[in-house]
């Protein structure tokens, strides 16, 4: 497709303001040309060759599961977690009021649309990357930075959504202290000396829409990539479609395990733990009709406030860094611009030859 042809298709795909549950409430039967990706190279695991660890927060030999984030920190960099601590009624009634938002109608959902990461702490949009990624996803995000004024929020999220991000924020920092005592260090020493958390009580939240897709082999939910966040925790739906690219070879499903959540190392875990932990790509296919429309909540642990552009982080007293000090800012910049483009944002910050 010319550049002109292609950019022209992305305006007016985005200036409906409807995303891609636009095009699938209009009843289209085939894939724009806007979102065909190429195949991937890479193919899946043979099923049961690679499990995805699940750890028991309830268990209580501590140093037998600060041994289990380790090994899975390590090596997969994803892990599931159970007796958590959030209520299942809870992450029952966020994951429907994620749905309730994104499958109102088109005018509903207008009013919190826009492309700017800065007009406001709750907004809409599909494709944060629309204009920079090679191929669009089949995907519509609401994005809020909580806590957030009550009438900020669409009328569906109100009361479910705060109240998850609260929640998962006091699991985010039981984890990071697990995490700590992985690295040989202090419990609070990612919270508090390393400032992981620094700037209050906020969360970032990404509350995803992939609709079902006529044509799911030609395009992705979301295109390979590694989160910019030190952790994040993930609430997915029971549709599947999250995968994790093993060795840097072969995809390996992250299925959905009822009542659990799905945590991962992020970007900048994997910088200042020098490579220990292993922040590992991930995408999510495009849904089929018969497998319908998929739901998750990614809650990204990083600075917020101030710390965001005057903390450096960089790796922990390590002989041989193997990347340079950097502002989260700096790091959230360069990543917001080369959008989801197949590429690791490590590489950029990389000491190595």
């Amino acid at each position: 497709m010319a550049g002109s042809d292609r950019l022209s298709q992305l305006k007016a795909f985005d200036d409906t303001k409807a995303g891609v549950k636009g095009l699938v409430d209009a009843g289209i039967t085939a894939v724009p040309p806007i979102f065909h990706h190429p195949p991937d190279p890479h193919a899946a695991a043979p099923a049961g060759a690679v499990t995805i660890p699940v750890v028991d927060l309830a268990h209580d030999d501590r140093a037998g599961l600060v041994a289990q984030v380790r090994a899975a920190a390590e090596s997969i960099g994803f892990f599931h977690v159970v007796n958590h601590g959030v209520p299942g009624e809870l992450l029952a009634e966020t994951l429907a009021s994620v749905r309730r938002f994104h499958e109102a109608p088109a005018e509903a959902r207008r009013p919190y649309y826009t492309r700017d990461p800065s007009a406001r702490r709750v907004r809409y949009q599909s494709n944060f990357d629309l204009f920079q990624s090679p191929a669009a996803n089949w995907r519509d995000t609401l994005y809020l930075e909580l806590p957030a004024v009550a009438e900020e929020i669409p009328p569906p999220c109100r009361a479910a959504v705060p109240e998850y991000a609260r929640q998962a924020r006091e699991l985010g920092r039981r984890l990071l202290g697990l995490l700590s005592e992985a690295l040989d260090l202090d419990a609070g020493y990612l919270e508090k000396d390393a400032g992981c958390l620094d700037g209050g009580e906020r969360v970032a939240m990404t509350c995803h829409y992939y609709p079902p897709c006529p044509e799911p082999e030609k395009t992705l939910g979301t295109t390979r990539h590694s989160d910019p966040s030190f952790l994040t925790v993930l609430l997915q739906d029971g549709v599947g479609g999250l995968q994790v690219l093993v060795g840097g070879s072969s995809w390996v499903d992250v299925p959905p395990l009822p009542g659990a959540l799905v945590v991962n190392v992020g970007d900048l875990l994997q910088l200042v733990s020098n490579d220990r932990f292993r922040s590992v790509e991930h995408r999510v296919v495009a849904m089929s009709p018969a497998a319908g429309a998929r739901v998750s909540v990614a809650c990204f642990f990083r600075p917020t406030g101030d710390a965001v552009s005057t903390r450096t982080y960089g790796p922990i007293a390590a002989t041989t860094p193997r990347y340079r000090s950097v502002t989260v800012a700096e790091f959230l910049g360069y990543y917001r611009d080369k959008g989801l483009d197949g590429r690791s944002a490590l590489g950029h910050f990389s000491l190595q030859l």
